[in-house]
């Protein structure tokens, strides 16, 4: 597993798999949240098989899958109120985490200077938010 740290309450990952649990749990994650919508490649496993695993483990699991293209404001500020109101730290994923990580950026506008959210981006290894 692949995480990238935005926040001392976010990290992001690109995809994550139901074995991974033991370990996310292990590094302290309280919940997941899943930007990627079911069916994008064929070896990709199932949002229920990941939150099967998430739940015997004990974490919260939320389901927000976005395209590249249906990031906007409203899913912005949808995904900063899934995480206002969800266990943390947290852990989202997505194919690459790139779409989580935009995400994160596109909601984090509204409350941090425009070059904190740059430079946390650039720290994990993502560019900025597309527009």
């Amino acid at each position: 597993m692949e995480d990238r740290k935005l926040t001392d309450t976010l990290a992001v990952s690109p995809q994550i798999r139901p074995e991974d649990m033991p370990e996310i749990r292990r590094r302290g994650y309280r919940a997941i949240v899943c930007n990627r919508p079911d069916g994008e490649a064929a070896d990709q496993p199932s949002f229920d098989a990941v939150a099967a695993a998430a739940r015997a483990e004990g974490l919260d699991v939320h389901f927000m899958p976005v395209t590249s293209d249906g990031i906007d404001d409203a899913a912005a500020r949808r995904f900063g109120a899934l995480l206002a109101d969800m266990p943390t730290p947290a852990l989202a994923y997505c194919r690459s985490g790139t779409r989580s990580a935009t995400l994160w950026a596109r909601s984090a506008e509204a409350t941090r200077p425009a070059g904190e959210v740059q430079a946390r981006l650039r720290v994990a290894g993502y560019g900025g938010p597309r527009r």
